[in-house]
């Protein structure tokens, strides 16, 4: 039978639906997301009254607590992103496809406007545009690029004025070529290269190549930033506190305002105090004590984004995954419809293990419950030398023990599992071991 050719097709209709759909979905994560545009977004915060301040962040956590934090945008430091991905310094290592795929990924995680750091370009003019379409379709508000390396560095140089506004008006083709509205902001290093006129005088050309923020590194005082700022003055200046101590001054952000800024950007604060409080951990567990300051697992969980996960899992499931897991485990059965036959069922039955409880008759449960409790103990560890200072008084879970040779040499060679198993219900305060090592100092071991 030959089908009708007067029958209108069913695909124009589908397919548009489809679209329809899709049209609907896109709507619906850009209102649950934020602005679908986030180059828009930071312009509307360039264009409103004070001074912004801006974070630096190196990877997806670090930019979502920026974002928890409450401030409006960030910046993805390539100094950061270097060291956190590469343990590498920022001197040109990292390359413009690994920066893209992190911006990705941080982009990602957050709704507030990133602002990526493109180093030079990656190359000639023509890099730069790759750069700059490739920053664009990664979801970056904004990019930074550069006339050279970073300032703070030794060595410094700049390239020629032609080349270095070749880059920004390279960056603005790129720009309108996809069809976007990329925030550019143009840094020049000439300040320590070459002369503060000099770096002024990149900044007027780099505004008249279509830049639509103006950065210029290492200024030396706030008298320099005054004329930075009166240079150009309808074009938004960015500022740059670095915390650990730069060329330019550190400014309360009052005084950045006044100044002239209209951004300010903190490129060292979590890179650096991750990288404290990562060595501090790292001292308490290697001397067998918990670091301080340790979040909630709970909280760490949230941070993470384990209950909003939980949460609109629920939108699918009903509960979430460990609820209905919980819920399966204490059902003894349960009935499932086949797809095949909807007279039939199946009962799937759900063994539960018997468990041992600890007034159990059985010698190995008493035994067992013993252990599992000594184990569990906290123990005081006192090292005393032999002039009567105490040279260590911590406290420590009776599992590290086994690993404590590494940090107290005189306690080689003890069976402290052997110790443990004889101990019977012992008290606070009652002692485990006491010693004297080769350095004649005194080891004492207590039960807490």
């Amino acid at each position: 039978m030959q089908p009708s050719r007067n029958r209108a097709s069913p695909l124009p209709r589908l397919a548009a639906a489809r679209r329809d759909d899709q049209t609907a979905t896109a709507a619906r994560i850009t209102s649950e997301q934020g602005s679908a545009a986030p180059a828009k977004e930071f312009r509307g915060i360039l264009a409103s009254p004070g001074l912004h301040l801006g974070p630096a962040c190196h990877d997806a956590l670090s930019a979502k607590l920026v974002q928890n934090a409450g401030f409006k945008f960030t910046f993805m430091s390539g100094f950061g992103v270097s060291a956190s991905r590469l343990a590498c310094p920022d001197t040109g290592l990292i390359s413009y496809g690994e920066m893209v795929d992190q911006g990705r990924n941080i982009t990602a995680a957050v709704s507030i406007p990133v602002i990526g750091d493109g180093d030079a370009g990656y190359g000639n003019a023509m890099n730069v545009k790759r750069t700059v379409k490739g920053y664009i379709q990664a979801g970056f508000a904004g990019i930074l690029l550069e006339d050279q390396a970073c300032g703070h560095t030794t060595g410094r140089e700049v390239v020629s004025r032609q080349e270095a506004i070749a880059r920004v008006k390279a960056a603005v083709d790129a720009r309108e070529e996809s069809g976007e509205d990329l925030v550019i902001v143009a840094r020049s290093d000439a300040r320590q290269a070459v002369s503060l006129e000099e770096a002024l005088w990149r900044a007027e050309a780099f505004a008249d190549a279509g830049a639509d923020v103006l950065f210029i590194d290492a200024l030396m005082s706030k008298e320099e930033m005054r004329k930075f700022c009166g240079r150009v003055p309808a074009v938004p200046k960015l500022a740059n506190m670095l915390e650990g101590g730069g060329k330019t001054p550190l400014l309360a952000p009052i005084e950045i305002e006044e100044i002239g800024y209209k951004i300010v950007a903190y490129p060292l604060s979590l890179l650096g105090v991750s990288i404290r409080a990562m060595q501090d951990a790292l001292v308490a567990l290697k001397s067998g004590r918990f670091p301080n300051k340790v979040p909630a697992f709970d909280e760490v969980k949230d941070v993470v984004g384990f209950n909003r996960y939980y949460d609109e899992e629920k939108r699918y499931f009903g509960t979430s995954k460990s609820s209905r897991t919980s819920e399966t485990a204490n059902n003894s059965s349960t009935k499932e419809e086949t797809p095949f036959d909807d007279k039939q069922s199946s009962t799937v039955q759900v063994i539960t293990p018997e468990v041992l409880e600890e007034d159990s008759d059985s010698d190995w449960a008493k035994k067992s419950s013993n252990l599992l409790g000594i184990w569990s103990r906290v123990l005081r560890v006192k090292i005393t030398g032999s002039s009567g200072i105490v040279k260590l008084d911590v406290r420590i879970p009776a599992g590290f023990l086994d690993g404590l040779a590494k940090t107290i040499p005189g306690v080689a060679g003890i069976n402290f599992k052997e110790i443990l198993d004889n101990a019977s219900s012992p008290t606070s305060g009652q002692q485990l071991l006491d010693i004297e090592d080769k350095q004649g100092d005194r080891i004492q071991i207590f039960f807490e």
